[in-house]
């Protein structure tokens, strides 16, 4: 083992965690190291650039704080976030597919009544969701509860915008005993996630740009069944095809339809223009 030499010291690291007590951490860290090293046969890996690698990943550390997590940002714009996200919420036929989680949730949402409005400052064009929570066999689910949350008009989550009302744009609802749901929040618009640290710097040596389309989170939950993380998209958005967390899905992209009529926005306290949307998740029982 003391013969660390190029062709030997793969071999050498994976026999020191042998005898690794953890079975999952062993075959984890086993298939690490092997996939590590051969990259770096594979490119021949420069020292400089081992150097370098090594600041970036101390920066995004160092960006790291209890309101932003560059990390994540790391392994979204590489797509790993959604491919563990796949390989983890394989579903049945017909339920709704999920997608990445972001790091702008929080806890603590007010739940609110049917049909309610999210935006505590009244800016943006407003839109009317509504649908239904179903089972795989297409029951409706009553008492699922829908916890939602968008940026602002300005493309900001309020605990990145100090002029936001804190919890801004963010409550929860539960389905009727039809499995309805309804609530009012704003036309999402699309946005940059953070680029100004390491995260950025590498988008922009890449040559990609750092901007998600327009979305609304969804997290959705109801006894018996498996929680979905989710979102909906705007049909039309220009980044669609080119998502910089690669969080896009066919299924998730809806028509924001735009109403202009006075007398329909005042059913709903609106004014116009506004939009609707209508769509219907569905959720797996947890034994299927």
């Amino acid at each position: 083992m003391s013969n660390n030499t190029e062709e030997q010291i793969t071999q050498n690291v994976l026999n020191s965690m042998a005898q690794a007590p953890n079975p999952r951490l062993k075959k984890v860290m086993n298939s690490l190291v092997s996939h590590l090293h051969d990259f770096i046969r594979e490119v021949e890996l420069t020292q400089e650039e081992w150097a370098l690698g090594i600041q970036f990943l101390t920066r995004t550390g160092q960006m790291c704080d209890d309101k932003r997590q560059e990390f994540i940002l790391l392994s979204d714009i590489t797509g790993v976030t959604m491919l563990v996200d796949a390989i983890n919420h394989r579903l049945p036929d017909g339920a709704t597919e999920s997608t990445i989680f972001g790091p702008f949730y929080r806890e603590g949402a007010e739940e609110l009544p049917m049909g309610a409005t999210i935006s505590k400052d009244g800016r943006g064009d407003p839109v009317v969701v509504t649908g239904r929570v179903l089972s795989t066999e297409g029951t409706p689910i009553p008492g699922a509860l829908l916890d939602i949350w968008e940026t602002d008009e300005n493309g900001l989550y309020e605990q990145q915008d100090p002029e936001q009302p804190d919890m801004n744009l963010r409550g929860k609802f539960r389905t009727d005993s039809e499995g309805r749901y309804s609530f009012v929040g704003i036309k999402p618009v699309s946005y940059a996630i953070p680029d100004d640290g390491p995260v950025g710097q590498l988008l922009r040596a890449l040559g990609r740009h750092p901007f998600r389309p327009a979305h609304i989170h969804l997290l959705i939950s109801a006894d018996g069944f498996a929680p979905v993380t989710t979102h909906l998209f705007v049909k039309g958005d220009p980044y669609l095809d080119s998502d910089a967390v690669f969080g896009t899905k066919d299924s998730l992209v809806v028509d924001f339809i735009q109403h202009d009529a006075e007398e329909e926005a005042a059913r709903y306290d609106l004014t116009v223009p506004f939009y609707k949307v209508e769509y219907d998740f569905v959720l797996k029982h947890v034994d299927k």
